[in-house]
């Protein structure tokens, strides 16, 4: 079982995103036939067997073994992945193209670039997968808290000249066995978490005013 899969098909996606298909992914962590899975999830045998053969002709569950008994065989199933990520390219014609309004400042520019992150990445992964090899990769995950607005557009420049210089020192266009790499940095303001007892509102504080 893969950490993480993505979802490149329109089709697989849409499998994906049925509520019911979502819980029987998640309940296939663990390896499970269809009558396992009716117990689990407190579902017709029936309806979960349907969506089990939808499941795997999208290659999102697998076949992990086949237990005789009696004149039946049960036939029990695996996720492929602990979780999922659907790729933008499973939505082609509306993915998000970074290329379209480059905005260094603007949080839509800063979105776009994350779904071309999860596009990439994911073919890389995908076409990793084929060839059993492993894709080449580098990140960072960082938090910092800013006291002003200032503190952190003056973080924001100095950032940016340090990325710069370092491109500029190692890019190599002329190199005949060069390889393109992408390098994104990207800085947001972190969500602060919506508490149980107010699900959709209440009061900001100076910790979330944003800077």
């Amino acid at each position: 079982m893969l950490d993480v899969a993505v979802i490149e098909e329109p089709g697989a996606a849409e499998s994906s995103l049925d509520p019911i298909r979502s819980r029987i992914l998640a309940a296939l962590a663990e390896p499970g036939s269809a009558a396992m899975l009716a117990g689990r999830l407190e579902l017709p045998r029936q309806k979960v067997n349907y969506h089990l053969k939808e499941l795997e002709r999208h290659g999102l569950v697998e076949l992990a073994e086949e237990r005789r008994k009696g004149n039946v065989t049960e036939r029990v199933f695996r996720a492929t992945a602990a979780s999922y990520v659907i790729s933008p390219s499973a939505l082609a014609a509306v993915s998000p193209d970074p290329s379209r309004s480059p905005d260094q400042l603007s949080a839509r520019w800063l979105l776009a670039l994350g779904a071309r992150l999860v596009q990439e990445v994911g073919s890389l992964l995908t076409g990793a997968a084929r060839a059993k090899q492993r894709v080449a990769s580098f990140g960072i995950d960082a938090e910092v808290r800013f006291a002003s607005a200032a503190d952190r557009a003056a973080f924001a420049e100095e950032l940016a000249q340090s990325v710069a210089g370092l491109v500029s020192r190692y890019h190599d266009e002329s190199a005949p066995q060069g390889r393109r790499h992408r390098v994104v940095v990207g800085l947001h303001q972190i969500p602060a978490p919506t508490p149980v007892d107010s699900p959709t509102h209440r009061r900001r504080t100076p910790d979330d005013a944003p800077l």
